[in-house]
C-alpha cells in the first residue's frame, strides 16, 4: 500500500488514502499509535468505500510540528490533508486522543464532516489530578520511556484479552517504542490544553456515535453514558472491552464503523 506526505507548517505528514467512491471514512489513532493500526480494516473497507488513515502530528512518520500537539493544532492538519486528498465530506473515527482531535476538527470545520465516532474517548477536558497524570508521564517517559510503554500499553485492554490479544500488544509496544520522544510529550501536552467540548456534542447537526467499554481505564463508562445523551442524534455501543475494542472485538467494530458510516452518507 501506497502511503502520500503533505507538508504542514514546514513539516512532514503522512497518510494512507485506499479505495474510491462518494463515501469517505477518515480514521484517526490514539496516543502512541499509528496509521498501521488500521490496516485490517483499510484492507477489507478499500473494496467498497474510501478510506483515509492518518499518522497524527509526532506520531508514526509524521513529524512534531510545533513544542505542544494542541487539539486544535491537529485539527488543523487534518483538514489540510483533507484538501490535499479533494475530500469534501466525511464521516470521522478518533480513538481515544484521536477523538478528541475529531471533536476540535467538528468545532472548526463542522461542514466537512457528516457524522463521527468517539472511540474510547470524551469531551470533557482534563481536571486538575488528570493534568497532574499528564505531566507525571511526561516525566516519566523522559526518566524511562521503555518501563513507560510495557506497563502502558497491556493497561489499555480487558484482562480476560490480554492473552487472546498478545501478539497485537507487542506489536503496540513496538509502535509506541518508534514514536520520538518529542512527539509522545507534544501530544500529552496537547492535551493537557484542551478544552471542554461537551457544548460540541450538543450543538451538533450530524449523527455521533459512542463506543465504549465496560473494562476502560482510559474512558470511564459513566462519564462517556452521561455525554451521549447530550446530542440531538446519537447511537451508544457498550463492549466487553478495554480501551482497545477495535483490537479487542475486530469484527464487531468493523461492521458497526461500516454501517455507521454508510447511514450517515444515506441521510
Amino acid at each position: 500500500m501506497i502511503h502520500n506526505t503533505i507538508e504542514f507548517k514546514g513539516k512532514r505528514i503522512n497518510y494512507q488514502d485506499e479505495g474510491h467512491g462518494e463515501i469517505v471514512l477518515v480514521l484517526l489513532h490514539g496516543f502512541m499509535n499509528n496509521l498501521n493500526v488500521w490496516q485490517k480494516y483499510i484492507l477489507e473497507y478499500m473494496h467498497s468505500i474510501r478510506v483515509i488513515a492518518i499518522d497524527l502530528i509526532g506520531h508514526g512518520d509524521s513529524e512534531v510540528v510545533e513544542e505542544v500537539s494542541t487539539m486544535e493544532l491537529q485539527a488543523e492538519m487534518i483538514k489540510a490533508v483533507l484538501d490535499h486528498a479533494n475530500v469534501r465530506y466525511c464521516v470521522m473515527v478518533g480513538h481515544s486522543m484521536g477523538g478528541m482531535i475529531t471533536l476540535a476538527f467538528a468545532e472548526k470545520y463542522p461542514n466537512y464532516l457528516k457524522g463521527f465516532c468517539l472511540l474510547h474517548s470524551q469531551a470533557m477536558g482534563d481536571n486538575p489530578k488528570g493534568k497532574e497524570n499528564r505531566i507525571r508521564s511526561c516525566k516519566l517517559i523522559n526518566d524511562n520511556r521503555l518501563k513507560f510503554i510495557i506497563d502502558f500499553i497491556p493497561n489499555l485492554f480487558a484482562k480476560d484479552n490480554i492473552s487472546k490479544c498478545a501478539s497485537e500488544i507487542e506489536e503496540l509496544k513496538d509502535i509506541a517504542l518508534n514514536t520520538p520522544r518529542e512527539g509522545i510529550i507534544a501530544a500529552q501536552m496537547g492535551m493537557i490544553e484542551r478544552r471542554d467540548r461537551q457544548d460540541i456534542l450538543e450543538e451538533s447537526k450530524v449523527p455521533i456515535l459512542f463506543i465504549i467499554g465496560k473494562e476502560d481505564v482510559r474512558a470511564d463508562v459513566l462519564t462517556v453514558l452521561a455525554q451521549a445523551s447530550l446530542p440531538k442524534f446519537s447511537e451508544t455501543m457498550i463492549l466487553n472491552t478495554g480501551h482497545m475494542s477495535f483490537i479487542e472485538e475486530e469484527n464487531i467494530i468493523k461492521q458497526r464503523l461500516m454501517s455507521f458510516t454508510k447511514m450517515c452518507f444515506s441521510i
